[in-house]
């Protein structure tokens, strides 16, 4: 029995919330692990349409448990309205199926305030947050001024944390020209929900080794893409916390080796949100297309996503960082139509060849990419289930995926729709 850990291995938006549901049915606990609400994964189930940010996946499957685990970063107050729209949807949410860790940091409304504020900075250059209060969340948390879900439960403590938070927060918001934070009715808000938000609370840590140790199946999902981790992503335009697959185990209170399998999530091309290097963005008609045809606007914003090539030496590069073991290879229907395709194998900087991204930003933004061509297909992809619904060409186009990325497919979607997936490695039993 395998616990398999879901992480992107591009910018985000790759498909990681159909992968998980799909990968949700052979699992008994399914498990975010780091990110906030600034997460969106759009399920699509007999032709109705979730949109999830902070709730698991797994949520709209019967007989599951989902757990929010303490590497997240959770806005009480969006949890509850989001709870509310799933359930008009008919998903039923009770704390026998969803569980938030105890040692969960809560977003505040200062937070998002913050980080609108520092956006609206545009003299020092955006980076392109959701303005959501993720990243400071984040790094109050660093700074041992957080409040958690566990704080709640206890009115002195409760007013003890968000007196430290504000002694910090009313600082910075008088260099922003903010008005003060209302301590008063800040703690009464938070009073107001900590009984809808305290029924789900748990000793995550406790919970998931007892599940193990009981030979329950884990499914870990990430949320974003390894290309925006914090340390290994294009920094600084990143999100706040790590992505990558080691994040898994210690954003719910596991041990490393309760990772079996880990399963990367890969566009049949390349997309990017907001600011930052992309070196195989397009900026005509096949961008154009790319973008129609994959409808790439973000789930939380609404915002047009920046499209191009297949970047393997990217997908080669997360493939390495997260020990990735197979891929799910997502959207390759978006390229059905294509007389030529391009995969970027690696980049050529200031005449140097290189087959990685540099870390360096200045170094990033002079790469230029190496293109090989690959024939395309005319056939339709769509809603293909077996090898044998594929055109010739566009398996010779996986299989050249696989080689230049170091890394077998084990996945392939062919549309949202849940049941159009073709399955060549099952995570749970490799």
């Amino acid at each position: 029995m395998a616990n398999v850990v879901v992480v992107g291995a591009q910018w985000g938006d790759e498909g990681k919330g159909k992968i998980v549901d799909w990968l949700s049915e052979r699992a008994d606990v399914i498990a975010r692990f780091q990110g906030g609400h600034n997460a969106g994964h759009t399920l699509v189930i007999d032709g109705k349409v979730y949109k999830l940010n902070a709730l698991p996946s797994g949520v709209v499957r019967g007989g599951k448990l989902s757990v929010i685990g303490n590497g997240v970063v959770l806005d009480p107050w969006h949890l509850v309205s989001e709870i509310a729209k799933i359930r008009e949807q008919g998903v039923t949410i009770t704390p026998e199926t969803l569980m938030i860790a105890e040692n969960t940091p809560l977003i505040m409304p200062y937070h998002g305030e913050l980080d609108r504020a520092r956006e609206a900075q545009v003299a020092v250059g955006k980076i392109g947050t959701t303005g959501r209060g993720i990243g400071p969340c984040y790094e109050d948390k660093v700074g041992r001024r957080v409040i958690r879900v566990a704080d709640l439960a206890d009115q002195a403590t409760l007013e003890l944390r968000v007196d430290r938070a504000l002694v910090h927060h009313n600082a910075l918001r008088a260099g922003l020209g903010l008005e003060p934070v209302d301590r008063d009715a800040l703690i009464a808000a938070l009073n107001a929900i900590a009984g809808e938000i305290l029924q789900y609370a748990a000793p995550v840590w406790k919970v998931m080794n007892e599940l193990r140790r009981a030979g329950k199946r884990i499914l870990f999902e990430g949320a974003q893409g390894s290309l925006l981790d914090i340390d290994f992503g294009t920094y600084p335009y990143v999100t706040s916390s790590n992505v990558i697959a080691g994040q898994a185990a210690t954003g719910v209170g596991l041990g490393p080796n309760a990772i079996d399998f880990v399963l990367g999530i890969v566009k049949a091309y390349t997309t990017r949100v907001g600011e930052g290097p992309f070196p195989t963005e397009l900026h005509d008609a096949d961008g154009e297309r790319l973008g129609t045809r994959g409808h790439e606007f973000g789930t939380v914003t609404g915002r047009k996503r920046r499209c191009g090539w297949f970047d393997a030496a990217l997908v080669r590069q997360t493939c390495a960082i997260s020990g990735i073991n197979g891929i799910a290879l997502t959207k390759l229907d978006v390229l059905d139509g294509f007389e030529t395709i391009k995969i970027c194998t690696g980049y050529m900087l200031d005449g140097q060849a290189l087959d990685y991204l540099p870390t360096a930003a200045d170094q990033q933004a002079r790469c230029t990419p190496v293109y090989e061509e690959i024939e395309g297909w005319s056939e339709s992809t769509e809603g293909a289930r077996s090898w044998a619904d594929l055109p010739g060409a566009a398996i010779k186009y996986v299989r050249r995926v696989e080689e230049l990325i170091g890394c077998p497919v084990a996945m392939l979607s062919t549309s949202p729709e849940r049941d159009d997936t073709i399955l060549v490695t099952d995570p749970f039993e490799d």
